[in-house]
């Protein structure tokens, strides 16, 4: 479920603040791995209390339902077809997907499963593509075919299955901050592997800086900071395809896969960070402007009411360039 996208700066470490005559709230970070990716969570607390097991059991209730990495999620069995019960996490994503793809005229498409594994970006070695395959696997390839009844999955085909991996990080991190609200928690900052929530703001009145990452030239290289931003009450992702892909006879495809074509984009966008109301919107929106192009999907992003986006692309001098939606400029501090 790993998406390079933005991260956060600064040391992680737990301070508790206090002065002779008043309680200041205490600043929590619980991080650690899951999801194939880090994440981090900090959050200011008067009770000082500290949810790494809870969160703990997110990750876990998250990856039984519609990780692709762990055999006996619900994704997994609904892809082989067994009989199992759908539970509100595999339903909510579902939805979300559908509505992704229908906006976006299905630019946008949880079938895609197929395709992403011939390609080798969910198993070890992919297929050998030819036209001939992307062709017969792009017949597998339409939401439309796909609903929920009576609590089950139908498909118009059996071979065909889900990949919820465009979305399911944001809608992890909505998870844990609707979790953090449940125990009136106001002032945190969510991201789990680059998928961020952040809501309030630092005990000073501070904003969350967030950092997004400069195109880099490899998966290997070291993550440096295109530009920060200031950051309240939204969700936060950037898509982009310098750090995931993968390389056949020497040349380099992105993750990032057309479903009309079944082929890896090649367009100039070389990431795409959105900002919406929660960050499973925000993610799903960032693949899509990722696979559509700058060109293609800005408008429908203009179109959003509280959805802003900042592109990085290659011009036409092979020199990178960056743009902003007006709202999304508004919040850059460097």
């Amino acid at each position: 479920m790993k998406k390079i996208g933005s991260f956060v700066f600064g040391m992680m470490f737990t301070v508790l603040l206090m002065t002779s005559c008043t309680r200041q709230p205490q600043k929590i970070v619980l991080q650690g791995l899951a999801q194939g990716s880090y994440y981090a969570v900090t959050y200011f607390d008067d009770e000082g209390r500290n949810f790494q097991h809870e969160i703990d059991s997110i990750f876990h209730a998250v990856d039984m339902s519609v990780n692709l990495w762990v055999d006996s999620s619900i994704i997994c069995k609904v892809n082989r077809n067994e009989e199992v019960t759908l539970d509100s996490i595999f339903i909510y994503n579902f939805r979300i997907a559908q509505e992704a793809a229908r906006m976006s005229d299905g630019y946008f498409d949880p079938t895609i499963s197929p395709i992403v594994a011939a390609w080798g970006f969910s198993n070890k070695t992919g297929d050998s593509i030819t036209p001939a395959l992307i062709d017969s696997l792009k017949r597998l390839v339409d939401y439309r075919q796909v609903s929920i009844e009576d609590g089950k999955v139908v498909k118009t085909n059996p071979d065909m299955k889900l990949d919820f991996n465009a979305i399911a990080q944001g809608y992890t991190s909505d998870l844990i901050a609707a979790f953090l609200e449940s125990r009136g928690i106001r002032n945190y900052l969510v991201d789990t592997g680059g998928e961020i929530m952040a809501k309030g703001c630092k005990p000073n009145g501070d904003s969350w800086i967030v950092g997004i990452e400069k195109p880099a030239e490899n998966m290997y290289a070291e993550q440096t900071v295109q530009t920060r931003i200031a950051l309240r009450d939204k969700g936060l992702v950037t898509s982009g395809s310098t750090r995931k892909y993968v390389e056949r006879d020497g040349r380099r495809y992105s993750h990032c896969i057309d479903p009309k074509t079944g082929c890896p984009v090649e367009h100039n966008v070389l990431s795409a960070t959105v900002l919406a109301e929660n960050s499973v919107w925000a993610d799903a929106l960032a693949s899509i402007c990722m696979v559509m192009g700058m060109d293609k999907s800005l408008p429908l992003i203009e179109s959003m009411d509280g959805v802003e986006a900042y592109y990085i692309f290659v011009n036409e001098q092979n020199q990178l360039e960056t743009f902003a939606t007006e709202g999304f400029a508004s919040l850059i501090i460097q």
